[in-house]
Formats: structure tokens, C-alpha cells, sequence
């Protein structure tokens, strides 16, 4: 006869409730399960992560989490407890909702006795975390390092080969012509690497939150006029027209003068790269409290599933016109963070073969 106390009773009530409250007390979700692979004990937190208010005790586990993999082929979570033996963790599972979303979760899955005290019942404790963001900031690195290097090596490898190019012909006793257009191409390329680190420094320092508005007041007509003469000789090469459309009366704007006119450049810059025959036109107007500023173009234009996704990093269209021209996808995106610290807004309107039109509005900050 088993001889059960009243004291050994509450003792493992006591330690049963201590358990569950430090469960719940986890902000990772945590279920436990039994040789069947039914739930026996779980917390908030995994409720959360697997979006239900139901109760789960004694549900069977499959039917409670959808697994995919990063190829979105189904996974057995039964399947997966039941062969596990050993403490195993993996971080390239996915979550599956209802509605066919799903999140990047963390699983650990370890093998124990459950049961509180009833010896010889196998189960397995599961550990979730909810790792979304920590996969997407791995997936940035990895496409960072990915882009930057394979931009770097490009115009690296054309400026070394001109380089070369320019010694062999001066060594030959070739033309002045020749070796002054083997440097020139050496220096282009050696203009967008400096362009590129310029992207590169000013993206880490907004980032990092570190870039300060400096505000003073801007001539908008005068800073629009020498930009589009800066931009007319390389317009020129391609046969495009700068054309200018300022409102006569443009007053001062009072906001930062280095930002406004890195984020004009920008759009110059891409308006020149993406356009093959017409012109370019500069247009600025007074808008409420600030200026209104457009850069409209008769270029490849862009398509309205690109023009989702043009500010965002990395983002490069698969058109194969905009393939042609190097570029790291960073230019809107650093763009766009410039104009979220003026307090600007922008807006894009294009359509494919016809051109594109980005206009900022930039209010005054004082």
C-alpha cells in the first residue's frame, strides 16, 4: 500500500505551481509534451508565438504548429520530436499561420521525463522564439557583403585594366589620345567607387542615428541652377538637354543645405544613368511653408511593382535596361532617409518606356 501524506500532497502541489509559474514567467515560448506527442503543460508566451487563444492541453502537437522550411516545403513537427534523442536546435524553420503568413522561429526541441513523478512516461520539452528580425538583419549582412563586393570588384578591375592599359601604350610610344582616354575611363570608375563609399558612409551614420540637421537658409533657385550646370556636360555625353522650370519668386528655404542637395543629386544622377534620348527637366515651386522640387526625366521608367520597392535597401529592378548600369540599390534608400530628416515627403509617379517624375516637398524648419 502506497502510503501518501497530506504534507507530500501539498509538497508536490507547491513545487507543480512554482513550475508553471516559471514557465509563464519565460519570454520564450515553452511546450512540453508526452510520448505521444501531446501538449501537457505550455505558457503565455507560446500562445503568442503560435497566435491562439485556444486551450492546448492534450491537443496533439501537429495540430497545433505548421511547420515550413526555407524552401516552404512542409515539415513534420511529430515527426521531428519523435526521432529526436539528443538536445537539438534549429534556426531555419519557419512558422506557418493561417492566413499563409509565417515568421522565422528559433526550435529547440529536448528529450526528458514527464509526468511529475510518474517515472518511465518519455517526452520532450520545445523551446520557440520568434526570430524574424535577427534573420532578416543576417539576410541584410549576407546581402551587403554580397552586393558591396561584387560592386567594388567591377569598377576596381576596369580602373586597374585601364590603368595597365594607359603604361603599355606610353611604353609602345602609342598616342597621347589613347592613353588620355584609357585614364579617363580609369577615372570614371574611380569616381563611382568614391560615390559608393560616399552611399556607404552616409548610410552607416543614418544607421547608427548619428547625421544632424544643420538648418540655414537656401537659395533654392541658385542651388537647382548650379546643380543642372554640374550635370550638363555629363548630359551632354548622352545627348539629353537639362531643362529648367522654376516658378519666378522662389524664396529662401530654411533647411539643410547639404542634405537637399545630396538628395537632388540623387535624382539627377538617376534620371541621366536611366535615360537614353530626350531631356531632363528641374522644376521647383513654392508649396505651403516650403518648396515643392521635381526631377521629371523621359527615360526606361519603372514599373508600378518596382515602384513598391525602390527605397528599399538593396533594391536593384530586374529590368534588364537598369541590370546595363551599375549601381548598388542604395541610392533611394539613403535618399529616403535624408528626406525622413528634413521632414520631407516624396513622391514618384512613372510609367514604363515613357519616364519617371520624383518630387520632394521640403517644409521649412524654422
Amino acid at each position: 500500500m502506497v502510503d501518501i501524506t497530506l504534507d507530500s500532497l501539498t509538497n508536490a502541489y507547491v513545487e507543480h505551481e512554482r513550475l508553471t509559474s516559471l514557465i509563464n514567467s519565460m519570454a520564450d515560448g515553452v511546450i512540453a509534451v508526452d510520448d505521444k506527442v501531446r501538449i501537457t503543460l505550455y505558457n503565455g508566451a507560446a500562445m503568442n508565438i503560435l497566435d491562439s487563444n485556444k486551450q492546448l492541453q492534450k491537443a496533439i502537437l501537429g495540430n497545433v504548429i505548421n511547420l515550413v522550411d526555407k524552401n516552404n516545403q512542409p515539415v513534420d513537427i511529430v515527426d521531428l520530436v519523435k526521432h529526436n534523442t539528443t538536445p537539438t536546435v534549429n534556426r531555419d524553420l519557419r512558422l506557418k499561420y493561417a492566413d499563409d503568413s509565417t515568421v522565422s522561429l528559433y526550435l529547440s526541441i529536448a528529450p526528458v521525463h514527464l509526468g511529475y513523478g510518474k517515472s518511465g512516461r518519455l517526452g520532450h520539452v520545445l523551446l520557440l522564439r520568434d526570430i524574424s528580425r535577427e534573420k532578416s538583419l543576417e539576410e541584410e549582412r549576407d546581402e551587403f557583403i554580397s552586393v558591396v563586393s561584387h560592386e567594388l570588384r567591377t569598377p576596381i578591375a576596369i580602373a586597374e585594366g585601364n590603368i595597365s592599359n594607359a603604361e603599355f601604350i606610353l611604353e609602345r610610344g602609342g598616342s597621347i589620345e589613347e592613353i588620355k582616354e584609357a585614364l579617363r575611363q580609369a577615372h570614371d570608375q574611380t569616381l563611382f567607387l568614391s560615390s559608393m563609399i560616399n552611399d556607404l558612409s552616409t548610410l552607416s551614420r543614418a544607421e547608427r542615428g548619428t547625421l544632424k540637421v544643420e538648418v540655414e537658409a537656401i537659395n533654392v533657385h541658385e542651388l537647382i541652377t548650379d546643380l543642372a550646370k554640374s550635370y550638363v556636360p555629363e548630359a551632354e555625353k548622352k545627348g539629353l538637354a537639362i531643362q529648367l522650370d522654376l516658378t519666378p519668386g522662389l524664396e529662401l528655404l530654411q533647411s539643410s543645405k547639404l542634405y537637399v542637395r545630396e538628395i537632388l543629386q540623387n535624382f539627377i544622377t538617376n534620371a541621366i544613368k536611366y535615360t537614353e534620348q530626350g531631356h531632363i527637366v528641374i522644376g521647383a515651386r513654392m508649396k505651403d511653408k516650403g518648396v515643392a522640387i521635381w526631377v521629371e526625366d523621359t527615360g526606361i521608367g519603372i514599373s508600378i511593382s518596382d515602384q513598391e520597392r525602390i527605397y528599399d535597401k538593396f533594391f536593384r529592378s530586374e529590368d534588364f535596361r537598369t541590370r546595363k548600369n551599375s549601381g548598388t540599390g542604395l541610392g533611394l534608400y539613403v535618399t529616403m532617409k535624408l528626406a525622413r530628416l528634413v521632414h520631407a515627403d516624396i513622391e514618384t509617379a512613372s510609367e514604363l518606356n515613357k519616364g519617371s517624375r520624383f518630387t520632394i516637398y521640403i517644409p521649412n524648419l524654422q
